[in-house]
Formats: C-alpha cells, structure tokens, sequence
C-alpha cells in the first residue's frame, strides 16, 4: 500500500498502481480494509483519494507538514520538561522554562546561520545563491537534490529496468522552470530533475520566486519584540516601547478601518511618517546603534555565582565524636614515639660500628 500511495508520481499511474494492488492481493471483491482509526471499504478509500494521497495534494502547498505533525512536535517539545504526573504547578513553573529553551535554541541557530557556512556539494552558483539565502537546515534539504543529480536525462531507476520519467518545462523568457513531480509547489524545494535542467541550460541565477522568504536566514522575526521574562534588560525598554506602539496602533487602524476616506489619510500618513523616520535612520548610520538608555551600564546586573546551600543527606565524611578524636590522637602519638625509639635505636648502632672502625685501624 506505501508504494501505491508514495510512488504513484501521476493520477493515472495511482490508478494503475491502485488496481494491479487490488488483484495481486485479492482484494477487489474485499468489503473491508482494515486502517489505523476506522474501517473503510476499498470503493470508499477510492473515492476518498483527493485527501489522503500525495498525488492529488501536490498542487497545494503544505511544506511536508502532515495533520497530526503539530500535536506530535508539541508532545516531543514539552515531554522534555513535563513529566505525565506533573502538577498544574509544576507546569506553570516548567512552561517558563520551555519557552526559555526554546528562544535560546533560536539564538544559536541564528548565529550559527551568520557566522558559519555549509560547503557546497557541486560547482554549481545556483546552489551557492541557496546557501547565501537560506538557513542551514533547509539548505541542507536543498542540497540534497543538487547532490542527486548528473546527467540531463531526467530518470529515476527503481528497478533494474523500470524507470519513472519527468516532465520538465523551462520558460527562459520568464526564467520559470516547472516539474512534474510538483516539488516546489507542494514542498517550496526545487527538485534535482528541475536543478539538471538548468545546469543544462546554464543559468547561473534562478529567479527569487524560488528563494522563498519563510527560510530567509535574514528574515527579522517579530516575535523578538513580545516581551519575555527570559529578555535580557538591554531589551526591555525596546518592548516596553512596542507595547506602547501597538496599544496606539489599534486604536488608529479601528478608527480609520470605518471609511474608505479616513483609510486613504491613513495611508497618506504612514507613507509620510516612514519616509521621516528612514531619513533620521540614515542620518544616524555609522554611529553607535545603541541609545543612551540602551548604553547605561548601570541598569545590567552582574551574574554572580549562586550562593552555596547545605545540601540534603549525610556529609561524605562523618563528625567524629570526642572518644574518636583522643583514639585518633593516641594513635598518632603512639606512631610518633616508635618512630623517635626506632631513630635512637639506629644512632646507637651508628656509634657502635663507628668505634669498631676506629678500634680496628688502631690496633693494625
């Protein structure tokens, strides 16, 4: 059934894939085919295929996501924190901490976009206009497809003699290039089968309908500007600003939404206000970008170590008692007169054979 459903790359060979599928596993006269929720008959499962077969959905574009994908990452993300038996409690105190890890996980993805580089895998300056454009991880799904293709012959082997061929149309005029297999519309990813054409042709550039701005590794997210308890106090005053702004905002925008008049010098003066503020931004350029709030080292707090607690449980080493401590120094004072006894001992036997020696050359 996979290969049916994933390897039909046309309604009609899903037909065909659909009934060769039927008759090899006697299932044409079948009522029912058992599925993961419910139980449908084989005539139902056919005249459902528009919503649950890839062929039929790749003229819409989902980016690969599938309908249970956001419940499954939302699981896997807060299974990290929260436990099955976690009190409401401990839910509040855990949710701060995802949403933590979560902004700093942003963070050094971003840095490592700007200041590392992927290599590319071919010569080719398509792929190293998708490297300058695109974040690291879906440049890596776009590398792929530069690394799957050779020739100009647009073929996949399957089999040792069947193989699934493409329908490639290039517009030169437009510099518009369209697959079969409808990759880019359905995934935003143009495929190898698309990329071998242009090698062929020689362009060197694809047009920017193709880099698409939701996987811009210089893309600003606005989010940035929600205040957060994990921001750092250099940004406060810039939330604590936007608040301001979007607060006014709304006001204005439901007051001028009533009439096309009163939109018209809306747009009239957001066209006069954003051409004022670009010229003092310019004006500004080559200076320090921080304001004197901003530059106030007065209002950053200095990380310190957290201060020391006893911990729980006994101390690695016991609190001797009294009886101990004069069993212990007894035992050292023992120590140390056998040890002066045995350095008498040694001396005496010194002086013994010294004076034999000296007898001993007198007496020659």
């Amino acid at each position: 059934m996979s290969q049916v459903v994933w390897n039909s790359h046309s309604k009609d060979s899903f037909d065909r894939n659909w009934n060769d599928f039927l008759l090899n596993f006697g299932l044409v006269d079948n009522k029912w085919i058992s599925g993961n929720v419910c139980l449908k008959s084989v005539v139902e499962l056919y005249e459902d295929r528009h919503i649950w077969v890839p062929i039929y959905l790749d003229h819409h574009f989902w980016t690969g996501m599938r309908s249970t994908q956001r419940s499954e990452s939302m699981h896997s993300f807060f299974n990290k924190f929260i436990a099955r038996n976690s009190s409401l409690i401990q839910f509040v105190k855990q949710y701060d901490n995802c949403l933590g890890s979560r902004e700093q996980a942003e963070r050094e993805s971003d840095a490592a976009d700007f200041h590392t580089v992927i290599p590319c895998a071919t010569k080719s300056s398509i792929e190293a206009q998708f490297q300058d454009g695109y974040t690291h991880q879906k440049f890596r799904e776009v590398q792929a497809q530069f690394r799957g293709y050779s020739v100009y012959e647009v073929g996949e082997q399957v089999f040792s003699s069947i193989f699934n061929k493409f329908v490639v149309t290039y517009d030169s005029v437009a510099a518009e290039v369209k697959c079969q297999c409808l990759l880019f519309e359905s995934r935003g990813i143009l495929r190898r089968h698309a990329l071998s054409v242009l090698s062929f042709e020689q362009v060197s550039q694809v047009s920017p309908r193709y880099i698409l701005e939701r996987w811009s590794k210089k893309v600003k997210r606005r989010h940035t500007h929600i205040k957060s308890s994990h921001d750092e106090p250099l940004l406060e005053p810039r939330s604590k600003r936007f608040d301001e702004l979007v607060f006014c905002s709304q006001n204005i925008c439901k007051f001028a939404s009533e009439s096309e008049e009163l939109t018209a010098i809306m747009h009239r003066a957001y066209d006069t206000i954003m051409v004022e503020m670009e010229e003092l931004k310019a004006k500004r350029k080559g200076t320090s970008s921080l304001s004197h709030e901003d530059a106030n080292l007065e209002s950053i707090n200095e990380l310190q170590s957290p201060p020391r607690i006893r911990k729980r449980g006994r101390p690695k080493n016991r609190l001797g008692s009294k009886l101990d401590k004069q069993i212990k120094n007894a035992s050292k004072k023992k120590k140390t007169k056998a040890l002066n006894e045995v350095k008498v001992m040694f001396f005496k036997y010194v002086v013994i054979e010294f004076n034999f020696v000296v007898n001993s050359l007198a007496n020659m």
